[in-house]
């Protein structure tokens, strides 16, 4: 995984955390898809927590110059989805992560140990 693509991994993770997402998750999905490099999951306990999430994040990634290309989902805010080119971040309440589950759809890629970064 490219460098730029850790850092921003890197940095969107942050936001979520200081925003109290839940369970954080990154998958690399570079050799499965060509969508994006990185898939990064969290959750939120509601739709305002969410939209919270998702501000931070795209706050502090335009900020180090990485501007979001595209976000869907903001105003139902069940299921927000962040288009950073290489990284895609998906914002989900717990309902809809459970049904929609992309740890599994996307079970091909790799889990990245975010605890690492």
């Amino acid at each position: 995984m490219e460098d730029n693509t850790l850092k921003m991994l890197k940095l969107a993770m942050d936001a979520l955390e200081d925003k109290k997402a839940e369970e954080i998750r990154a998958i690399d999905i570079s050799e499965v898809s060509v969508v994006a490099d990185v898939f990064l999951i969290a959750g939120g306990n509601n739709h305002s927590q969410n939209q919270t999430l998702c501000d931070n994040v795209e706050e502090k990634l335009g900020r180090a110059g990485y501007p979001v290309r595209q976000i869907e989902g903001y105003a139902a805010a069940n299921w927000i989805l962040m288009d950073f080119g290489d990284i895609i971040v998906h914002i989900f309440d717990k309902e809809n992560r459970l049904l929609y589950d992309l740890e599994r759809l996307w079970r091909d890629g790799k889990v990245i140990d975010l605890s690492a970064l």
